[in-house]
């Protein structure tokens, strides 16, 4: 009888994509840095955060994982939706959009991302932490472009680097605790048992 191959966790890997890209935008938006550098988010969005959790999302299928999959494969395209809009705007293909288009795109990724929420209770408090500021971040980013005023933007801005630095502890932690085998970082268990 063969040995069962080990099979590699994929989650650290979507994580550090999304985690990466959210910390690099989420300083723009919180006006750390200049709107002059949000070019550099196009290729970041493309090549790391929106192909890194593509990969990661179908791994996670191929593990059984369904909320894996949803997760970073859904992530994985609002990246490459980001970045392509970005993209085709600076080209000049295709006009901006209204912000009200923007604001409510926004409102449903962050309706999307409470839904994506709720299984978290069951998960590990790190990964309901990056998703509660997930959803959070979506809907003040959408208040921002809804005309709520700048200071949502920010808001949302700074929110979405304390949920892009908890993708990456999360990553961290999973990757450290798979290499080290036992769980020297801690996570957290979930908020609601079995």
């Amino acid at each position: 009888m063969a040995d069962a191959v080990k099979v590699a966790n994929p989650a650290p890997l979507g994580l550090a994509g999304f985690g990466l890209t959210t910390v690099v935008l989420s300083c723009m938006n919180a006006g750390l840095f200049p709107t002059e550098a949000t070019p550099v988010v196009v290729p970041l969005a493309f090549a790391y955060g929106g192909l890194a959790q593509i990969i990661a999302g179908i791994l996670e299928y191929k593990n059984g994982n369904t909320f894996g999959m949803v997760a970073f494969t859904s992530y994985g395209t609002f990246w490459w939706w980001y970045a392509l809009l970005l993209w085709t705007i600076g080209a000049g293909w295709i006009k901006p959009p209204h912000p009200a288009g923007v604001g409510i795109t926004l409102l449903l990724w962050g309706i999307f991302t409470f839904y994506m929420w709720i299984p978290t209770f069951r998960i590990n408090i790190t990964l309901w932490l990056v998703f509660l500021t997930l959803w959070i971040a979506f809907v003040l980013l959408a208040g921002g472009d809804l005309g709520m005023g700048a200071g949502w933007h920010k808001v949302g801005g700074w929110d979405g680097l304390l949920c892009g630095i908890l993708a990456l502890y999360l990553s961290f932690a999973e990757v450290t605790n798979a290499t080290w085998g036992r769980s020297a970082i801690p996570v957290g268990g979930p908020i609601l048992k079995s």
